[in-house]
């Protein structure tokens, strides 16, 4: 060594010496082994890659600004599910008391997750291949799987945006299309669509006039020219959207992420002005709380917070990698899951307030048609006066006096009260209609609509947010697919954007012909939910358990200026990989216990009726499930048996032009033997105090471990420590 060494003065210096190995190495100046004349492995020094490589951390895109990036978060976590999912989760199982365990569990599982997605991102600074290259090479087949799981999303994703664009165009007319069934010509009689008669006006117009759906997933029926036209309009949206990078998606969030908020708030106040808006609102929140200790009640709020808050797409650490180094992620974590939470909400009151209002038009819509019934009874003496109040007024007639005239009725004629086939016209049967996903959209709240006065403007108003909010999320799950991509292999963002669009297009004609609407079901259920649960826990696993929570906890207090609570320690640890298992379990035997299925439209009935997939759907169906997860035991075993490399851009310190690339002080103490780059221990006095030796007995150097995680050095590279 030589004596003017740092390592060799201390050696001779009669001062105590308490330097750990990392300490010192910290203390010496750094050292690139390919300019090195230790460099004995023969591999070639690329000044102008290493440059680049260099410099790419530095040269990398940012936010303009924390609140650029901050609305993108935002519109990426907020989205459709927001309006047409949670408010049916929410009426479905138990009112208010519904938000008691979604709360809970966004709490111990979401914002937990998301606080470790962002961190990761910003820390590595790269996109979800990258992110988990690094972390865990053997498990870098999660950033592969949330690419696919991505591209799957995105596919189906992007026709919901589609039909939106459709409703858009056709809102700008009045009386809105869907507001009258048509009416068509048999022979020189008018007669009313016959579909149309049996079903309802927005029912008709969203089957047959926006899908002309076929009757089952079998009859493909050809491609439906308007959806595909509107389909590739939505992906040329995207596309410029991607195009320019983040500055250019983060200028759309301005729009995108707080349009849907002014729409949310309008419709909030039109609401609430509109008669029976406050029985809808009181439903809502009405709490059963035996509903609380039903399982499937947790299981389904478990999985609304996952997707809800977009875990394991990749999205999240795709943002967050464009962001500095000291930015406060947990703060940001905080904000954008809790904003997720009350966007539910108060487009929650924002559906049942409409949907009140609905059901007390539908509602007496019941009771003229069932009194009129009556009437024609009485007329044809079926019925006799006498078992009419003397108070009821037809001509004026209330749904309390209904209701009162039809419990006289079905007491006195129970015999034969059901040939009369009255019905009973109770409000609270309508409020329990529960309707969710594009039932919402297109048939309820378009249903509504129509009664609005000014409907056209409400409409067009409802369709440019959820086309907002859609752009909002479609951006961040793209995202989720370039950023890795674009980082990993180095191509072209432009090209590969383009690309990426067209070929998702072309694959996406699928789901524009006439049984499209089938296909967006089969996407919808069973695409994501599996492979992204696996992903989440493999990322949580990663990062706690062979990553390190300690480690990662240290790093964090250094990127973020101050040390997060110990509840995320606990929560990484031991209570969100136990509660996604669980999650994960309780998923597989679902689907094993409900056999997959889809409610298709017949034409000839008008009305809605269950189907199974048939075989080869089901084959469709079990391969996406088994390609969204292959990246993760495929990637594992090639680089278990180092059939490929580990995918590590670089060793767990990397020395670069005098600067570290990882601080070596946040290493533990049973890490330090990774620096010694001797097999053999030293003959020579160690510098280190008895208590803290730089090799153990046994000891691999990893400069002989050429295929080791994060290894980057050749095994002709062996320098013994010599005496002097």
């Amino acid at each position: 060594m030589p004596k003017n060494s740092k390592v060799t003065q201390r050696e001779h210096s009669s001062e105590h010496v308490t330097e750990s190995v990392a300490d010192l190495l910290a203390h010496e100046e750094p050292v690139d082994y390919k300019r090195s004349v230790l460099n004995m492995t023969g591999e070639t020094w690329d000044k102008q890659k290493d440059v680049e490589d260099e410099l790419e951390a530095e040269n990398r895109p940012a936010w303009n600004s924390k609140l650029q990036y901050i609305l993108a978060q935002i519109g990426y976590s907020v989205g459709l599910g927001n309006v047409w999912r949670f408010p049916y989760l929410c009426q479905k199982n138990g009112g208010g008391a519904y938000l008691v365990p979604y709360l809970v569990l966004l709490i111990i599982i979401g914002l937990p997750l998301f606080f470790l997605e962002l961190a990761v991102g910003q820390r590595i600074r790269r996109g979800s291949i990258g992110v988990w290259n690094y972390i865990c090479p053997r498990l870098g087949g999660i950033g592969y799987a949330s690419c696919l799981v991505c591209f799957f999303v995105g596919l189906y994703y992007n026709v919901i945006i589609g039909w939106s664009i459709f409703y858009f165009f056709k809102s700008f007319q009045y009386p809105l299309p869907w507001s009258e069934c048509p009416i068509v010509k048999n022979g020189t009689v008018a007669v009313v669509e016959a579909e149309c008669e049996r079903s309802s006006a927005t029912t008709y117009f969203w089957y047959r006039e926006t899908l002309d759906i076929s009757n089952s997933i079998s009859e493909s029926g050809g491609l439906n020219w308007k959806m595909t036209l509107c389909l590739l309009v939505a992906w040329s949206l995207v596309g410029l959207a991607m195009i320019k990078g983040i500055q250019s998606s983060g200028k759309v969030m301005y729009f995108s992420s707080l349009f849907p908020y002014v729409v949310l708030v309008c419709f909030l106040v039109r609401g609430l002005l509109l008669r029976g808006a406050v029985d809808g609102i009181t439903h809502m929140f009405t709490p059963k709380l035996d509903k609380m200790l039903d399982p499937q009640v947790w299981r389904e709020a478990a999985t609304q917070v996952f997707f809800a808050l977009g875990l394991g797409f990749g999205g999240v650490i795709a943002f967050s990698s464009y962001n500095k180094q000291d930015n406060n992620c947990h703060f940001d974590a905080t904000l954008v899951s809790f904003i997720n939470f009350f966007t539910s909400v108060l487009a929650t009151l924002v559906v049942f307030a409409v949907l009140g209002f609905k059901a007390n038009i539908m509602n007496e819509k019941c009771v003229v048609e069932n009194a009129e019934r009556i009437l024609g009874y009485l007329n044809t003496n079926v019925l006799s006066h006498d078992l009419i109040p003397p108070h009821v007024n037809f001509s004026h007639l209330t749904a309390k006096d209904y209701n009162e005239m039809y419990r006289v009725i079905m007491t006195v004629k129970e015999g034969h009260f059901k040939e009369l086939g009255l019905d009973a016209c109770l409000l609270e049967d309508e409020l329990n209609k529960s309707v969710q996903g594009t039932g919402l959209a297109f048939i309820a709240f378009t249903e509504a609509m129509t009664h609005f006065p000014a409907s056209p403007f409400w409409s067009v108003m409802f369709f440019l947010m959820l086309i907002n909010l859609g752009l909002g999320s479609m951006i961040g799950t793209m995202s989720g697919i370039t950023t890795p991509i674009i980082d990993t292999f180095k191509v072209r963002k432009e090209v590969f954007t383009v690309g990426c669009c067209i070929f998702a297009f072309l694959v996406g004609l699928i789901f524009v012909q006439r049984s499209g609407n089938y296909f967006v079901t089969m996407f919808d259920d069973y695409s994501a939910t599996l492979p992204l649960t696996v992903v989440v826990i493999l990322e949580n696993i990663a990062v706690a358990w062979i990553y390190g929570t300690k480690k990662f906890m240290q790093e964090l207090t250094e990127m973020l200026g101050f040390r997060p609570y110990q509840f995320y320690y606990y929560t990484w640890k031991y209570v969100s990989p136990i509660c996604m298992a669980v999650l994960m379990t309780a998923s597989i035997i679902q689907l094993g216990v409900s056999p997959p299925g889809y409610s298709a439209w017949i034409r000839e009935e008008a009305a809605e009726k269950f189907l199974f997939y048939p075989t080869w759907a089901m084959a469709i169906l079990i391969s996406l499930i088994i390609l969204a997860s292959l990246p993760l035991p495929l990637v594992f075993i090639l680089r278990q048996f180092h059939l490929v490399s580990d995918g590590s851009n670089a060793l767990s310190v990397t020395y670069k032009k005098g600067r570290m690339m990882k601080d070596i002080s946040n290493l533990e103490d049973n890490d330090e033997t990774r620096f010694i780059l001797s097999k053999v221990p030293s003959e020579t006095p160690s510098p280190m105090p008895t208590h803290r030796s730089y090799l153990g007995p046994g000891s691999n150097s990893p400069m002989e471990m050429s295929n080791a995680p994060n290894g980057r050095y050749g095994s002709g590279y062996l320098l013994a420590s010599t005496p002097e």
